[in-house]
């Protein structure tokens, strides 16, 4: 609430507040507590105002320089025999299952899903594997797999699936897959590289695609001084290029290994120690670091960036539910400890007590306050802007 602008009169008494819990004992302030007639500023003094007592929450947090990128690195190999390559993916493609990652000859190599590559051609008949209910799974997936169960066995069913999937997609109608038709990945890819120009002649072996996830991921060096702050799930809070937006995070990853400082690489043998301690056999400078990766809530919030420096704002301390005031209410006292200066009345009716707190967690503008007298709604006294 605003009021009048009023002389503040002990201003010079404040000094520089310290990010320290202070205390100030009841004989600081004998003969202070009573109330005192608001009387004509003093035209020296500086202009003051009213701002409330809030109950609010309070973080702390430490700002660590990071990288914008995507997760993961992908090789995509070719196993297609053929003539020549007659299309490739444009760089930055994001490319999904059951869609063209590339064509042989006219013929596409198809992206599914899987953790294992494609080895041999796929038939009735083969020997049961793995990649038989690699191939399932995915043929489920994209709706061709009504009457299939996964099994390591190919079947007919198997076999009518794969009928069904290649009539859509324009490859010749077989029912087997032979060895090339398809290009496993774990997820969708994102190209970032294409290694030969359309109609260069395919080899088998050969490494076509380079590629990420589309999921954006921020990397960042956290020391080892901090690395107590951080778990996994840990929520974070991202500022983005431009320095303004942020964007909430959620870590993934703290890597058990430091780099020295200076570059030397991971400390090998050496884990971490406890904060302040530098870790393991490293130098024990604050500069050695831990690898934080952290995973964007909202993943369009990375737009396009790729390489791009950002900041992981990390919780350092927190207060829930606790008292504030502005931190320029607060008034040093000579002989210790910090005051507010409590206004009652208003107008021309204005009085002030000076009430002495105990002071905890800042945040940019507020300071955690307690004490006797002190109570969400009051106002104090704080320098006009």
């Amino acid at each position: 609430m605003a009021a009048e602008p009023r002389a503040r009169r002990r201003r010079a008494a404040a000094v520089g507040v310290p990010v320290l819990a202070a205390t100030v004992t009841a004989g600081t302030l004998l003969g202070v507590y009573a109330l005192r007639a608001h009387r004509p500023a003093d035209p020296s003094a500086t202009p003051t105002g009213i701002a409330p007592v809030v109950r609010t929450n309070i973080v702390n947090t430490v700002q660590v320089s990071g990288s914008l990128s995507y997760a993961g690195a992908y090789t995509v190999v070719n196993q297609a025999q053929g003539t020549a390559y007659t299309a490739l993916p444009a760089e930055g493609a994001v490319i999904r299952r059951g869609k063209s990652l590339y064509e042989v000859d006219g013929l596409p190599v198809t992206l599914f899903y899987g953790a294992r590559p494609e080895w041999r051609a796929l038939s009735e008949g083969v020997t049961p594997g793995p990649d038989v209910a690699q191939l399932g799974r995915n043929l489920i997936a994209l709706g061709y797999g009504t009457y299939l169960t996964v099994s390591d066995y190919y079947t007919g069913s198997t076999a009518y699936a794969v009928e069904l999937w290649q009539q859509a997609v324009g490859l010749p109608v077989t029912g087997t897959v032979p060895l090339g038709q398809i290009a496993y990945a774990p997820g969708p890819l994102r190209i970032t590289a294409i290694n030969p120009t359309l109609g260069a002649t395919p080899a088998p072996g050969a490494a076509v695609l380079t590629a990420t996830s589309p999921v954006p991921e921020v990397t960042a060096q956290l020391p080892v001084s901090q690395e107590y702050l951080v778990h996994r799930g840990d929520p974070v809070t991202v500022t983005l290029p431009d320095g303004v937006t942020t964007t909430p995070g959620v870590v993934t990853d703290v890597s058990s290994v430091a780099t020295a400082a200076g570059g030397g690489g991971p400390d090998a043998g050496a884990s971490p120690g406890p904060p302040g301690s530098g870790g393991g056999s490293g130098s024990g400078s604050s500069q050695d670091t831990v690898a934080m990766t952290v995973r964007l809530i909202r993943q369009a919030a990375a737009g396009n960036l790729d390489q791009a420096p950002v900041s992981v704002n990390v919780v350092s301390a927190r207060a829930s539910d606790v008292l504030a005031v502005p931190v320029t209410a607060l008034v040093a006292l000579a002989g210790g400890g910090y005051a507010v200066e409590v206004v009652h009345g208003g107008g021309s009716h204005a009085a002030t007590a000076l009430v002495a707190v105990q002071i905890g967690l800042f945040s940019n503008t507020l300071v955690q306050v307690s004490g006797a007298g002190i109570a969400a709604g009051l106002e104090v006294e704080v320098p006009s802007p």
